[in-house]
């Protein structure tokens, strides 16, 4: 048991510590609105291609929100669930794959910016892909108040695209470290 107990210990001395209530889960809802992408290189229908660069916000709201389909804006850009409103998301990149076109796999690279109404920033990195419901890993690089020092992977699953092509994203901030520490379930050998 002493044994055990130790390592868990020794195994919890090596993740960053974390302040308060940092949610470690949360849903993200993209204000179509605020989607701006540049003029070149585009499709003859006018629609992003491959190399497009793009800035785009959107609504973080807490873990469920959008469970069952749920859109997270209205047509004019504000938030379906202001209560649920926990802060803000920025995202920008560049189209890859297929550009707008792409049906799976790799449809941006992307930069995303998490700013939470404590003041708690956190930043991420990687390719989002253009599958439904298909966890896609994330590179956490960087953070301020609970999410400093945090460091490995995170994951993004796509949940559908709103009425106005607006992303719908559930977030799980649990890295590798913490996904697999469960002091539960650590055998007392």
């Amino acid at each position: 048991m002493l044994k055990s107990t130790l390592c868990a210990l020794a195994i919890l001395a090596t993740l960053p510590a974390y302040a308060g209530d940092a949610p470690m889960s949360f849903d993200v809802a993209e204000d179509i609105t605020r989607f701006v992408f540049a003029d070149k290189p585009v499709f003859d229908d006018g629609m992003p291609a491959y190399g497009n660069a793009f800035i785009t916000q959107g609504y973080i709201y807490e873990d469920g929100t959008l469970d069952g389909g749920a859109e997270g804006t209205l047509a004019d850009g504000s938030p379906a669930f202001p209560s649920k409103v926990i802060g803000t998301w920025t995202c920008d990149g560049y189209f890859v794959g297929d550009g707008a076109r792409t049906a799976t796999g790799a449809m941006v690279i992307t930069r995303q910016v998490f700013e939470f109404a404590n003041g708690d920033i956190l930043i991420n990195q990687g390719a989002e892909l253009a599958d439904i419901n298909v966890k896609a890993p994330r590179v956490i690089t960087g953070g301020t108040g609970s999410y400093s020092g945090l460091t490995g992977e995170m994951s993004q699953t796509l949940l559908g695209m709103t009425d106005g092509y607006g992303v719908r994203l559930l977030i799980d901030v649990k890295s590798e470290k913490h996904a697999a520490l469960d002091l539960h379930e650590i055998d007392a050998d």
